[in-house]
């Protein structure tokens, strides 16, 4: 079907969000289908000193075209293949010399497609000249190749540069773009406006307008209008392209690649050691001696205090530690972390000692595991304090903030995500804004039951295809909208006091079900879809250049 495919995001051998675990682990799968036909493209962001750990510089089929290529204003890549299953072929492209041919760019894509340059602030700029050069390095492997059935997917607003230079220049090409979460619906949300309530009266471009959005959202109407094939992740962004974006995407559901799950009996034994690190740590930090049957959970993911329901997640601790404080009778504990990266500055050297030792004491400010650049200012860590959360004796549920990525090098836990995760009983995920839902499904695929909302991509697709049970599926879907905040606390503790108190046996009954969910949720069963956008975009730039061929024919006669 295909003779080359390119993907193209900021998130190639860059782990920085969601989007590097939808790509990294659709990798092996598009291999199995495109062996050594598909070719990511990413930043070149590395230097000697600090090498992307995910980016294999090695011999691979593209050597030839590298030695050939001449790229315009001193553009360098480098090929390779990423370091996950499938080990597929990457291009690292060096977008900096693209600078000075900004102005020039923008102005011809203000030209052909109206997009608004002239209000980029932030990463806009950095953005786009990626997205230049990666269209440029499309350009170069295409012609060297000679390939006829081509698709170029771009992924975000980030990329949309480089598919509208795509369309303009090599109309052979077929074009995908998705939209994972649209700009101005983020922003709307962002900003603490109703998105749900009102969205059949909103308009994308008045809202741009608004909050100061205009570049972004131009760029990304501008791709979503011009691909072949526009998609995105779920119904419930698909309803909100449709109204911010004036265009109806196909609905490609984001997916997880099983071969990151330990299989057999190396998941239990991976349970037992992400837990002891996890009540290792938590000990070390508070001077409890937490028992083995210590209730732990989690929320984590990028730090959108209200999108991702971080808010609602603290309130709901908070609402079950005054609940389990009034019955005497108990004595398990709680211990939830929040797992979210901010500005971090450094593992707390008190901390690392205490954890190195073995040593079980209460330290200064025992609820924070790193030091933070700005924690007067920090959102989460403001709000664990305005609540009261100091991990006192007495509590029952304590909280543990670790605002640090969890790559294995964090210095506190020196455990990667994925190692930590089966530790956990529960992960809560309460977004107010999700257009899929990555973590809960992580969750699921490691046989960790979750929370999770309808406003949630992969909360409504549960619903839709294994129904509300969450004793059969693994995953409890509470209810948000604009107006009913209070009840989802509500809800949330509920079910987070329905999991401390289920026995041992329907604990284990529902994490197979959570497992059988995961599965249900893999790449072989969702790939499909892209399969439908790929051959719509072909089609396409099939008609396309058959149109151009016969105007060609018709202007000689």
């Amino acid at each position: 079907m295909l003779d080359l495919l390119f993907e193209t995001s900021w998130e190639v051998c860059n782990k920085v969000g969601g989007i590097y675990a939808v790509l990294s682990t659709k990798a092996k799968t598009l291999q199995k289908s495109y062996k050594d036909k598909v070719v990511f493209i990413g930043p070149d962001l590395w230097t000697d000193g600090h090498e992307s750990p995910y980016f294999i510089e090695t011999k691979t089929p593209l050597d030839s075209w590298v030695r050939q290529a001449v790229l315009p204003a001193a553009m360098t890549v480098r090929t390779g293949r990423w370091n996950v299953p499938g080990k597929p072929l990457v291009v690292l492209v060096n977008y900096h010399s693209l600078f000075p041919y900004k102005n020039n760019l923008y102005a011809d894509m203000w030209s052909r497609f109206g997009v608004d340059s002239l209000h980029g602030y932030g990463d806009y700029d950095e953005s786009c000249m990626f997205a230049y050069a990666a269209a440029l390095a499309i350009e170069s492997m295409v012609k060297w190749s000679g390939a006829q059935r081509v698709v170029a997917h771009f992924d975000e607003w980030t990329t949309g540069m480089g598919l509208l230079y795509v369309k303009a220049n090599l109309p052979q090409v077929a074009t995908v773009f998705t939209t994972h979460a649209t700009s101005i619906g983020r922003s709307i949300s962002g900003n603490g406006k109703p998105l749900y309530d009102y969205m059949a009266g909103y308009n994308g471009d008045q809202m741009a307008g608004e909050l100061n959005m205009q570049s972004k959202h131009s760029l990304e109407k501008a791709a979503a209008h011009a691909a072949d094939a526009f998609t995105t992740v779920s119904e419930v962004t698909a309803r909100e392209c449709e109204q911010l974006l004036e265009r109806r995407p196909l609905v490609t559901p984001n997916a997880f690649e099983q071969n990151f799950v330990p299989r057999g009996e190396k998941l239990p034994h991976a349970r037992v050691g992400a837990r002891e690190c996890l009540l290792r740590v938590a000990s070390s930090l508070t001077g409890v001696q937490y028992a083995p049957d210590t209730l732990l959970v989690a929320t984590s993911g990028r730090c959108e205090f209200r999108n991702k329901g971080i808010d609602l997640y603290l309130d709901a601790l908070n609402s079950l530690r005054f609940t389990l404080g009034r019955l005497s009778s108990v004595e398990r504990r709680v211990v939830a972390f929040v797992l979210v990266p901010a500005w971090v500055q450094a593992p707390r050297a008190d901390l690392a000692d205490a954890v190195a030792a073995g040593r079980t004491s209460r330290l200064f400010n025992p609820v924070i595991t790193h030091s933070l650049h700005n924690e007067d200012s920090d959102v989460i860590y403001g709000k664990i304090n305005y609540l009261g959360m100091r991990n006192d004796l007495h509590d029952r549920v304590h909280v543990i903030y670790v605002p640090s990525y969890l790559d294995g090098r964090d210095g506190i836990f020196d455990m990667t995500y994925y190692d930590l995760l089966p530790g956990l009983d529960l992960t809560v995920f309460p977004s107010y804004y999700e257009p899929w839902g990555y973590t809960p499904l992580e969750s699921v695929a490691f046989g960790v039951p979750t929370i999770t909302t309808n406003l949630a991509g992969f909360g409504q697709w549960v619903l839709d295809n294994r129904g509300g049970n969450a004793k059969k599926s693994g995953v409890r879907v509470i209810s948000r909208t604009d107006s009913n905040y209070s009840d989802a606390v509500d809800a949330i503790a509920g079910s987070m006091m329905n999991v401390y108190m289920m026995a041992d046996t329907e604990m284990r009954r529902i994490r197979t079900h959570a497992r059988g969910t995961g599965r249900l949720a893999s790449w072989t069963h969702f790939m499909d879809s892209y399969t439908v956008a790929y051959l719509q975009a072909l089609a396409c730039a099939k008609s396309r250049t058959e149109s151009m061929i016969t105007h060609d024919y018709d202007s000689y006669l």
